[in-house]
């Protein structure tokens, strides 16, 4: 398998953004996010989502992000998103100057939730791994491309036929900031079943 820019396409395309053979950088608009219905009351389906189309059903895709956020919820990371009310992000959102949280949003049917862990704000680069077993995923996250930590394996109740896969980034406050994604990445399955 092999990571090919020619084959991204844009769902919702941003108005600054660069994209090359081994790096895409997007520039982050203020008021853009992913996020359905639980708990805030609201919902927020505008930021852009640059993905690939596969109907594989084992593979996993790696990419190291590089992030100058600074206002709350500024984010950027990996994503898989069906359509508006199915979809997954992981990604590092910025808090305040002391932390920021590190987690991830499962979408199934229109409802979201939230999983993380507040880690140093300092922090600007993080690598993610998406892996799919047909139609449950694994999201790990590295500080170094290499030793990946498990963030969270679900379940996509629309995720069991052709998906589209890859990367996002965006400011649901007052904001804009730069995102750089390099080292994207497409290979076997290095979420090993269970036995």
């Amino acid at each position: 398998m092999e990571f090919n820019v020619n084959n991204l396409e844009w769902t919702r395309e941003p108005e600054n953004y660069v994209v090359e053979k081994d790096q895409i950088t997007i520039t982050t608009k203020p008021g853009t996010d992913l996020w359905q219905r639980t708990y805030y009351g609201f919902q927020n389906d505008n930021a852009p989502v640059l993905q690939m189309r596969t109907t594989e059903k084992y593979f996993s895709f790696v990419v190291k992000t590089e992030f100058a956020s600074k206002r709350r919820f500024d984010q950027c990371g990996i994503v898989m998103y069906l359509d508006s009310e199915n979809w997954l992000k992981a990604s590092i959102e910025y808090e305040n100057s002391d932390y920021q949280r590190l987690g991830s949003v499962v979408t199934n049917h229109g409802y979201s939730d939230w999983a993380t862990t507040d880690i140093p704000a300092s922090v600007k680069s993080m690598w993610y791994r998406l892996s799919r077993r047909e139609s449950d995923y694994c999201i790990e996250c590295s500080e170094d491309g290499t030793t990946f930590k498990q963030m969270r394996i679900c379940h996509m109740w629309e995720g069991a036929e052709e998906i589209r896969f890859g990367i996002y980034a965006c400011s649901p406050e007052e904001s804009s900031f730069e995102a750089v994604f390099s080292g994207m990445e497409l290979m076997e399955c290095k979420w090993l079943a269970h036995k």
